[in-house]
């Protein structure tokens, strides 16, 4: 058990099923999804869905992706008439937690001036402010170090997500410095952190 939690506590209280949907956005950290998502699901009782944009699928395989998966193409599909559900609001409603992983240059833009023109940011557009929602931003230093960046960060913490900052290393393009996103396992502890916040069961 967590160090200060009765060691009862998992076992007397019934496993309470706990939704997480993984946002994944075009940055060559994408290539991260799939070991990202093998962690989370080593969190007992953890359930998890990913929306990506289309141009994050450039950087993962879709079949090493071991839950549903929904892009663009799915919220049109679902949608025929005027009572058919509507795919963002679903997914809105589903999840108890976001997670973001990684959020590039475009799409951090998009979120800080309200866009959404595509199923991932009609989720977050739609997002309900009483649940955790977080971020990890990933791009190129340049870019990272452009002064729109640090504004457009302020302006999502300002609508109360939080973010996993970005970490120093090589980056895929050769240059080093800050603008990677944040490794794996941080992001995980992070995410397990903020569901025992809530007390929920968060042994793995």
């Amino acid at each position: 058990p967590e160090p200060g939690l009765p060691a009862e506590k998992s076992s007397s209280v019934p496993q309470k099923k706990y939704r997480v949907l993984v946002g994944v956005t075009g940055s060559v950290a994408a290539l991260k999804l799939p070991l990202l998502i093998a962690e989370l699901l080593k969190i007992t009782g953890l359930e998890v869905k990913v929306v990506t944009t289309e141009r994050a699928k450039h950087f993962y395989d879709v079949q090493e992706i071991p839950v549903t998966l929904y892009s663009d193409e799915d919220e049109w599909q679902l949608w025929k008439g005027r009572s058919d559900p509507v795919l963002h609001i679903e997914l809105r409603r589903w999840a108890d937690l976001m997670l973001v992983a990684p959020l590039d240059a475009n799409t951090l833009a998009k979120l800080a001036n309200g866009i959404c023109d595509n199923l991932l940011t009609c989720v977050i557009r739609a997002w309900d402010l009483s649940k955790p929602l977080l971020f990890c931003p990933a791009m190129n230093t340049a870019m990272w170090e452009h002064p729109i960046t640090a504004q457009q960060v302020e302006q999502l913490k300002g609508f109360g997500y939080t973010e996993i900052p970005c970490v120093v290393k090589k980056l895929v393009c050769g240059d080093e410095g800050r603008g990677a996103m944040a490794e794996v396992w941080t992001i995980v502890e992070t995410v397990k952190r903020i569901l025992e916040e809530r007390d929920l069961p968060t042994q793995s």
